[in-house]
């Protein structure tokens, strides 16, 4: 049986109230994988007042949710989604893009699709 990686990789840099969180997704996220990964994001932002996150989201490897994942991810910006000023959603496929632009909905900052990881880099240090 071929087993197959998945998961998030996170950074968290913190100064003041500003943080940058950076995260790796791959393959097809699972439930498992919000239970690690919403912890650290609770921790990490729980201790500041009014915390300002902007996001770097790599999906260039990520191939979907499983759909308890997916609502596990849906319940993560709802709890932070007042927190997020910007998120770079950096892919190369095109529900990707469209996920960017429905995230309004949830968060109160920006979300952006990029194809060009300098780009995206470039857009959340303005």
């Amino acid at each position: 049986m071929e087993s197959r990686r998945h998961g998030l990789s996170i950074g968290i840099e913190r100064t003041g109230e500003l943080f940058f969180l950076s995260l790796k997704a791959q393959g097809k996220l699972t439930h498992q994988d919000y239970e690690t990964i919403t912890p650290m994001i609770d921790s990490a932002l729980k201790e500041v007042k009014d915390p300002k996150v902007k996001v770097f989201l790599d999906g260039t490897e990520l191939e979907g949710w499983e759909p308890r994942a997916a609502w596990d991810d849906f319940k993560l910006g709802l709890k932070h989604g007042n927190e997020f000023q910007k998120i770079a959603i950096y892919g190369n496929k095109k529900w990707q893009e469209v996920a960017a632009k429905l995230s309004h909905w949830f968060i109160s900052g920006e979300a952006k699709y990029f194809e060009d990881e300098s780009e995206a880099m470039r857009w959340l240090s303005e």
